[in-house]
């Protein structure tokens, strides 16, 4: 201001003693442009000043209110906040079938989609960031698993997991056999078609010989079953570590001892390893799954039951075990499994697991309390006399069924018909596996769980017309033909909300009626 007053405000120049007006010259006129400019300056300078205190504050107000909205919006993105559909009208209780992503996932890996595209094993600045993602998801991933990121291999889904584990667990295994000798491997009747559909091809075509063991009525497989098939020749036990159906979850420690032991007395020095394979698909980010706790040599992990996108599962695979590769060509995962790695989807596996890891205690609370609600509310309904909890009795607690899974029977109608009711009031929900089922909600066409070729039960004797429409995993368990045919998999996850809980029992009990 005062450099501005210095060199004047007018665009005219005047003397004291002259009342003549003279023109401005051409330095006068450059002088005032001159001081307009200071002023303005000066003037901007001042208001800066006068305000900086107040402007300190306005800062730290920003950042204040920008830390609540960071956190707000992380809240957004916690256990038991709603996703978009329910704002729509729908709800989602199919979670057993597949995960929503979760917003942390998807921002995870939208770098690796949007512009980190390199290839991480090209030597130069852009397979550089990749090859650094995919080992940090790595180390994620075994962090969830409690072992160490040189055990983990990338695959492209648990299907392929699953036939790596096991058509490799039994060439390892044959190692140690005679020459000529046909290995022998124990599974259960009520696994997932990715295992009963690649030993049914493996044993038709005389590579192996394979014995499904039975479960009891809860879906629980039984240690002392499995330890009894043990035979000289057993180089693989496989079995779930919960089910997809009926949510039971298998004493997989148990199984591992008993069969060991049962092998070790056998009493012959020449008896190779026996390897023991979990498919954990549905168990991560719903119970603890700890391979070295468990005492599995193999265990299988799938991205898109537990927040990251379909096309990316991983392997356990313990140190020591050298399996031969499922696919050949160059020298990925270690040589372990070939083909150029999807960086995107193997950064949002490692994302997933790192949130799963930090948040697995609330999260099996939530849906524990979700699937409570579900349970209470049909009873209300419907009334406890209709309904059957199929596997082990719903007060049971964790350890024996998993905390979203809710099967449940209702006697006197199909299931076909309720799911098309509930597919039109925009409620997601299933009779059975979705891997399992042809047409699911639609129709009311033969679920064959077990069999590529058809229904069968546990001995691979054909059922009747009536029993096809009931998976074999009720089979096995021997529900009742009434409710078999009756009953619904709900299950539950992170963001399901009570409105979709309501929304679902009311779908159901009106279907009923």
């Amino acid at each position: 201001a005062l450099v501005g007053a210095c060199l004047g405000h007018s665009g005219s120049s005047c003397t004291a003693s002259s009342n003549v007006v003279r023109p401005p010259s051409p330095r006068s006129r450059a002088s005032s442009i001159v001081a307009r400019s200071y002023a303005a300056v000066a003037a901007a300078t001042a208001t800066i000043a006068a305000s900086a205190i107040t402007g300190g504050a306005v800062a730290l107000a920003i950042v204040y209110v920008c830390g609540k909205l960071r956190r707000k919006r992380a809240q957004k993105r916690g256990v038991g906040v709603a996703l978009p559909h329910v704002g729509q009208g729908k709800a989602y209780l199919d979670w057993n079938a597949t995960s929503p992503i979760f917003p942390e996932v998807t921002m995870a890996m939208a770098p690796y989609i949007a512009h980190e595209f390199g290839n991480p094993s090209s030597n130069h600045c852009f397979g550089a960031p990749s090859r650094a993602a995919e080992a940090n998801a790595r180390a994620q991933v075994a962090q969830l698993l409690g072992c160490e990121a040189d055990e983990i291999i990338f695959c492209g889904c648990g299907s392929e997991a699953d036939n790596m584990a096991l058509r490799g667990g039994i060439a390892f295994g044959c190692r140690s056999l005679p020459p000529g000798t046909k290995p022998h491997v124990i599974s259960s009747v009520i696994e997932h078609p990715a295992v009963t559909a690649c030993l049914d091809a493996m044993q038709t075509a005389g590579q192996v010989d394979v014995t499904f063991v039975d479960v009891d009525h809860e879906g629980c497989i039984k240690p002392a079953a499995v330890a009894s098939a043990v035979r000289a020749t057993t180089v693989l036990v496989s079995i779930m570590h919960s089910n997809n159906e009926v949510g039971t979850i298998q004493d997989i420690k148990g199984i591992s001892a008993a069969a060991r032991a049962a092998r070790r007395s056998l009493g012959d020095a020449d008896v190779g390893e026996l390897l023991l394979h979990a498919d954990a698909a549905q168990s991560i980010g719903k119970v603890p799954v700890q391979p070295k706790v468990m005492d599995v040599d193999l265990a299988t992990i799938v991205g898109h039951k537990f927040a990251a996108p379909k096309g990316v599962a991983a392997l356990y695979l313990r140190r020591g075990i050298d399996l031969p590769p499922l696919l050949l060509g160059g020298g990925q995962e270690a040589g372990r499994r070939a083909g150029t790695e999807a960086v995107p989807q193997i950064v949002a596996l490692g994302a997933a697991a790192e949130v799963v890891s930090r948040e697995l205690p609330a999260l099996a609370a939530h849906m524990r309390r979700c699937s409570d609600e579900l349970h209470a509310g049909l009873v209300r309904g419907l009334g406890a006399d209709r309904l059957r909890v199929n596997g082990p009795p719903h007060s049971a607690g964790d350890e024996r069924r998993l905390p979203n899974t809710l099967s449940i029977g209702i006697r006197g109608v199909s299931a076909s018909a309720v799911l098309a009711d509930l597919c039109a009031a925009s409620v997601a929900a299933s009779a059975s596996a979705a891997c399992h089922s042809i047409a699911k909600a639609q129709v009311d066409l033969p679920v064959a769980a077990h069999s590529v070729s058809g229904a069968r039960d546990a001995s691979g004797a054909g059922v009747a017309a009536s029993e096809a429409q009931v998976s074999s995993v009720l089979r096995a368990m021997g529900v009742p033909l009434e409710y078999a045919r009756g009953t619904l998999r709900l299950s539950v996850g992170r963001h399901t909300v009570t409105e979709e809980i309501d929304r679902t029992v009311a779908a159901i009990i009106a279907s009923c009626d």
